[in-house]
């Protein structure tokens, strides 16, 4: 059993607000993790409700429900009955105590849209991403194996890398031909996994919706539709440029990560680290693992962008907090990172307090002034160094 470390931010949040809710990607171990809750409070009750049996159990919602005030309520894929949000709603505003509700959904626009309505002010979601690097052996652990076969438990844990493969392709056909259907959306599963396989050839790259639309065959703004049903089940993330008043040409377009390096992997053919370094892509993917590591140790209200001039300034992240100047983040998939011009230009440009270049190696280094080489391993330094 590995420890995720979202566990304690949600017992904080079940002693303060009356809702919480975990969300994310199927099989990412939200049931594992509200039953260790649950294991831990004692006082509960667990409804899955993909189950016919347990969904039958809330035909009259808030007599079931009053049966349990005193105890903590776990309701499992909760959007495949988005009926209960105004009745939790309800009951919530008649007895506002907190750690009344844990609910769980994979990623939906739906629920997310029905909750925002019903429970604005009285929840608080946290996100549960696959497995961190922290959370699979921290500093002491090479980032490889958690690199080539992503963060999701059974992928990174299978015994052996074909049965990782094996996982995740079985993953890639079910989110396809049964999790989009039951989240209400209609698209045809042969075109989605083909859109999928395309932003996996243009991952960190700048986002050409015209360009992606005229090699499908299918029109801009269905790209974008497609854009959106992977980016909203945390499947895929827009990096958006940052914009300043600068006198600077700036990209306007986001980047798009493939958000777990497994089926980043998976939709490229990678069937290995030694197949996986010998390709083109490694570069690119290295840098998209590195940006998920990053942002999953975000402390709060702080923003990502990426920094691109059309002169060639160029920072991958930037990690911004009202009132403090930016700190610049380049990602090498290199033993011996160096400073680019463009790196230079852009951090004057924004006048970074600090920069790091992150890299696959051991040992940090300053390579200029307030500017240090970072293996992966040691990324929590760029939190607790100077006040980041």
């Amino acid at each position: 059993m590995i420890k995720r470390s979202l566990q304690a931010k949600i017992c904080v949040s079940l002693a303060k607000f009356p809702v919480v809710g975990i969300v994310g990607s199927r099989q990412t171990g939200k049931t594992t993790l509200a039953r260790l809750i649950q294991k831990k409070i004692g006082k509960s009750v667990y409804l899955d409700l993909e189950l016919p049996s347990d969904q039958n159990k809330l035909r009259e919602p808030e007599l079931y429900f009053n049966q349990y005030q005193g105890s903590l309520v776990i309701l499992d894929e909760i959007q495949r009955l988005p009926s209960l949000f105004p009745v939790i709603r309800a009951l919530v505003d008649r007895n506002r105590v907190p750690g009344r509700f844990l609910i769980l959904g994979s990623a939906s626009p739906d629920l997310m849209k029905k909750s925002s309505e019903s429970l604005a002010g009285r929840v608080v979601y946290h996100e549960l991403s696959p497995f961190h690097l922290d959370e699979v052996g921290g500093a002491a652990t090479p980032p490889y194996p958690l690199w080539v076969k992503g963060g999701y438990p059974e992928s990174f844990l299978a015994a052996d890398m074909e049965s990782s493969l094996n996982w995740r392709e079985a993953f890639i056909r079910t989110y396809l031909e049964r999790d989009i259907p039951q989240l209400g959306i209609r698209v045809p599963a042969g075109q989605l996994r083909n859109f999928w396989s395309m932003i996996a050839h243009h991952h960190g790259q700048l986002w050409n919706a015209s360009q992606i639309a005229n090699s499908l065959g299918i029109s801009a703004p269905t790209v974008r539709h497609y854009l959106a049903i992977l980016e909203e089940t945390f499947l895929v993330r827009q990096l958006r440029p940052f914009h300043a008043n600068l006198k600077k040409r700036l990209v306007k377009a986001p980047k798009v990560y493939i958000r777990d390096s497994g089926l980043l992997h998976s939709l490229l053919g990678v069937t290995s680290l030694d197949d996986l370094q010998g390709r083109p892509a490694a570069g690119h993917s290295w840098e998209g693992f590195a940006i998920e590591q990053i942002i999953g140790l975000l402390p709060p209200r702080r923003d990502t962008y990426f920094y691109r001039t059309s002169a060639g300034a160029e920072i991958d992240l930037l990690i911004c907090c009202s009132g403090q100047k930016p700190i610049a983040v380049e990602i090498k998939f290199s033993a011996a990172p160096a400073l680019t011009k463009g790196f230079r230009s852009a951090c004057q440009d924004l006048q970074c307090r600090e920069g790091y270049v992150v890299y696959p190696g051991r040992e940090s280094y300053p390579l200029e002034k307030n500017v240090l080489a970072l293996p992966l391993t040691q990324i929590r330094r760029i939190f607790t160094e100077k006040g980041a």
